[in-house]
Order: structure tokens, then C-alpha cells, then sequence
């Protein structure tokens, strides 16, 4: 196999959103119990977001760039290692939600914090494939994309996904 086609995780985006009735503070303390990482908390950018006025607290978030494998298998753990094949956009990408952060092996409940699920976004890419972050020449052959075929069968192999169609 051609090492430049080779596909591997980019970053893994954890997201809680809590709206106006849970603490933002509590879903960074969650995503840091999983990830070990900073988390930030996410402010509303416009008036009325949720019902909630401009540059207030709206939830949190983490971006994880290193030892995603490890991670992603956690993840999946908590739905059991079954994806739809909806989840997976046109070009590789794919996400999921845990209904509830208890679901993650090794993370226990704490009676402080508020029950929360999570949304997990994972991009995919290639060797190379920075070369569509830079200004003038932002662009990739179509050859080196990664469709969702692609995807499907790379989650499958290497964290042995079960995909529905459904």
C-alpha cells in the first residue's frame, strides 16, 4: 500500500452543550476526567442563542490532537462498538453522541457534577494533508481525499466497528 494513502486520526473534538439550565463549568470538569486535557468553555455568539444572551457560557469543549487511538476506543466502548453508516460524512469524517458520560469505562460518577452525554467528532486525514490548510495552494487531489467508503472500512479494521446501515 502506497504509506501517503495510509489514513490516520487528525483530532478528536469533544463537545458538551448545556444551554441555560447546567453549569459549563461542570461539563469542562467532565470532558477533563476523559480526555486529561484543558477544556474550554464555550460562549454564546449571538443574542438569543438558546435563549440565552450574547458572550454567556453555552457549554464546553476539547480537542485532542495526540493518543487518539487509545481514546477513540474508549469512546466507542460506551456505544458498544456500533456506528450508523449516516454518521460518517462525504468526506471521511464521522461523529456520535454518548447519551451519558458514565458510559466511558474508567469514569465514575460524581454526585457534584450534573449527568451529561456528549457529542464526539473525529476527522481523518492523509500524509500531506496539511497542504489544504495553506492559503494559496489550498487545495488536494481528489485522488487523496477520503471518501466514506473509505472511512467505513478503515473504522472497521482498526477498532472493529460494527456499521448499519439503519
Amino acid at each position: 500500500m502506497n504509506p501517503m494513502k495510509k489514513i490516520k486520526i487528525e483530532k478528536i473534538v469533544l463537545n458538551i452543550g448545556c444551554g441555560k439550565d447546567k453549569n459549563p463549568e461542570h461539563a469542562a470538569k467532565v470532558l477533563e476526567k476523559i480526555t486529561n486535557r484543558k477544556a474550554a468553555v464555550t460562549k454564546t455568539h449571538k443574542r438569543t442563542t438558546f435563549g440565552v444572551s450574547k458572550n454567556k457560557p453555552i457549554g464546553a469543549m476539547v480537542t485532542v490532537r495526540s493518543h487518539c487511538n487509545e481514546l477513540l476506543k474508549k469512546l466507542l466502548d460506551a456505544v458498544e462498538n456500533k456506528l450508523k453508516a449516516s454518521n460518517f460524512d462525504s468526506f471521511g469524517n464521522f461523529a456520535f453522541g454518548i447519551p451519558e458520560y458514565i458510559m466511558i469505562h474508567g469514569i465514575s460518577y460524581d454526585p457534584n457534577i450534573e449527568m451529561f452525554g456528549l457529542d464526539v467528532c473525529i476527522t481523518l486525514e492523509r500524509p500531506g494533508y496539511h497542504i489544504k490548510k495553506r492559503r494559496l495552494s489550498g487545495k488536494i487531489g481528489k485522488s487523496h481525499l477520503i471518501t466514506k467508503k473509505e472511512a467505513i472500512e478503515w473504522v472497521k479494521s482498526n477498532f472493529d466497528v460494527e456499521i448499519t446501515n439503519a
